[in-house]
């Protein structure tokens, strides 16, 4: 409940700034969550504009906000990204890009049909394993810059300042979290481990939309957009290193 939420550190303050919070429903701002009437006696605040709870995820149990975040309902994904504290977006974005690293490495290894043992050779094997990196981390950095400019230019008014940027980059890195599925679907490899890698592209494209329509408060049709030409500049960037012969 709000106690264990409180207790445990997870809840920000109970008032802050104007417009410091949003309200899960209507996007609207509010300056509270809840108000404390002290001796445990908690109650969650009032939307001005609807008229429901403004955030009744601060209730929930994290288990049950993670699978509404997992079926990208815009409620969770408003909850995690204005009402709580969680700090953890650069750090995942690291372990998504070594999950994807590990992935392509290990493709990589398959392909190869070099056995010797001899140092040179694992060195080698170490180094592809950080070129997968690198290469993984700059196709990420051009899809992201082509949402950035793709917004930017279409919807200027809602990426006036840095603040706004910072944001929706902490909004696409946490919706990255799809990527995580990466080492299962290979270490329980199967015949259909090709279809599911295609899936978790899919779920993580879709993550990534409704984080942009839920930061922004966009429609539907134009995080697609974005996401579209992110592609495209994403794909670019692929061909690039595909003619200077590298494999990725």
């Amino acid at each position: 409940g709000v106690e264990a939420l409180t207790g445990l550190g997870v809840l920000p303050r109970a008032m802050a700034a104007l417009g410091a919070y949003r309200c899960i429903e209507c996007n609207g701002e509010a300056t509270e969550l809840y108000r404390d009437y002290q001796r445990g006696v908690l109650r969650l605040s009032i939307c001005k504009s609807c008229q429901k709870p403004v955030d009744k995820y601060i209730e929930y149990d994290p288990v049950i906000i993670l699978i509404n975040a997992v079926l990208c309902k815009a409620q969770a994904y408003r909850h995690i990204l204005f009402n709580t504290k969680i700090n953890i977006h650069g750090k995942l974005c690291i372990f998504c890009l070594l999950c994807e690293a590990y992935l392509r490495w290990l493709q990589l290894q398959d392909s190869s049909q070099n056995t010797d043992p001899d140092d040179l050779i694992r060195y080698a094997k170490e180094w592809d394993f950080y070129r997968m990196f690198g290469i993984a981390s700059l196709e990420q950095t051009s899809f992201f810059i082509g949402i950035f400019i793709t917004l930017w230019w279409m919807t200027p008014e809602m990426l006036k300042g840095k603040s706004d940027f910072i944001l929706l980059l902490k909004a696409l890195l946490l919706s990255t979290y799809g990527k995580l599925l990466l080492i299962p679907a290979v270490i329980w490899e199967h015949d259909y481990t090709p279809l599911c890698l295609a899936f978790i592209k899919v779920f993580v494209l879709i993550s990534n939309s409704q984080a942009i329509r839920v930061t922004l408060n966009l429609n539907r049709i134009l995080p697609w957009f974005a996401i579209f030409f992110g592609l495209i500049l994403e794909n670019g960037v692929v061909c690039l290193f595909q003619k200077m012969g590298w494999d990725v």
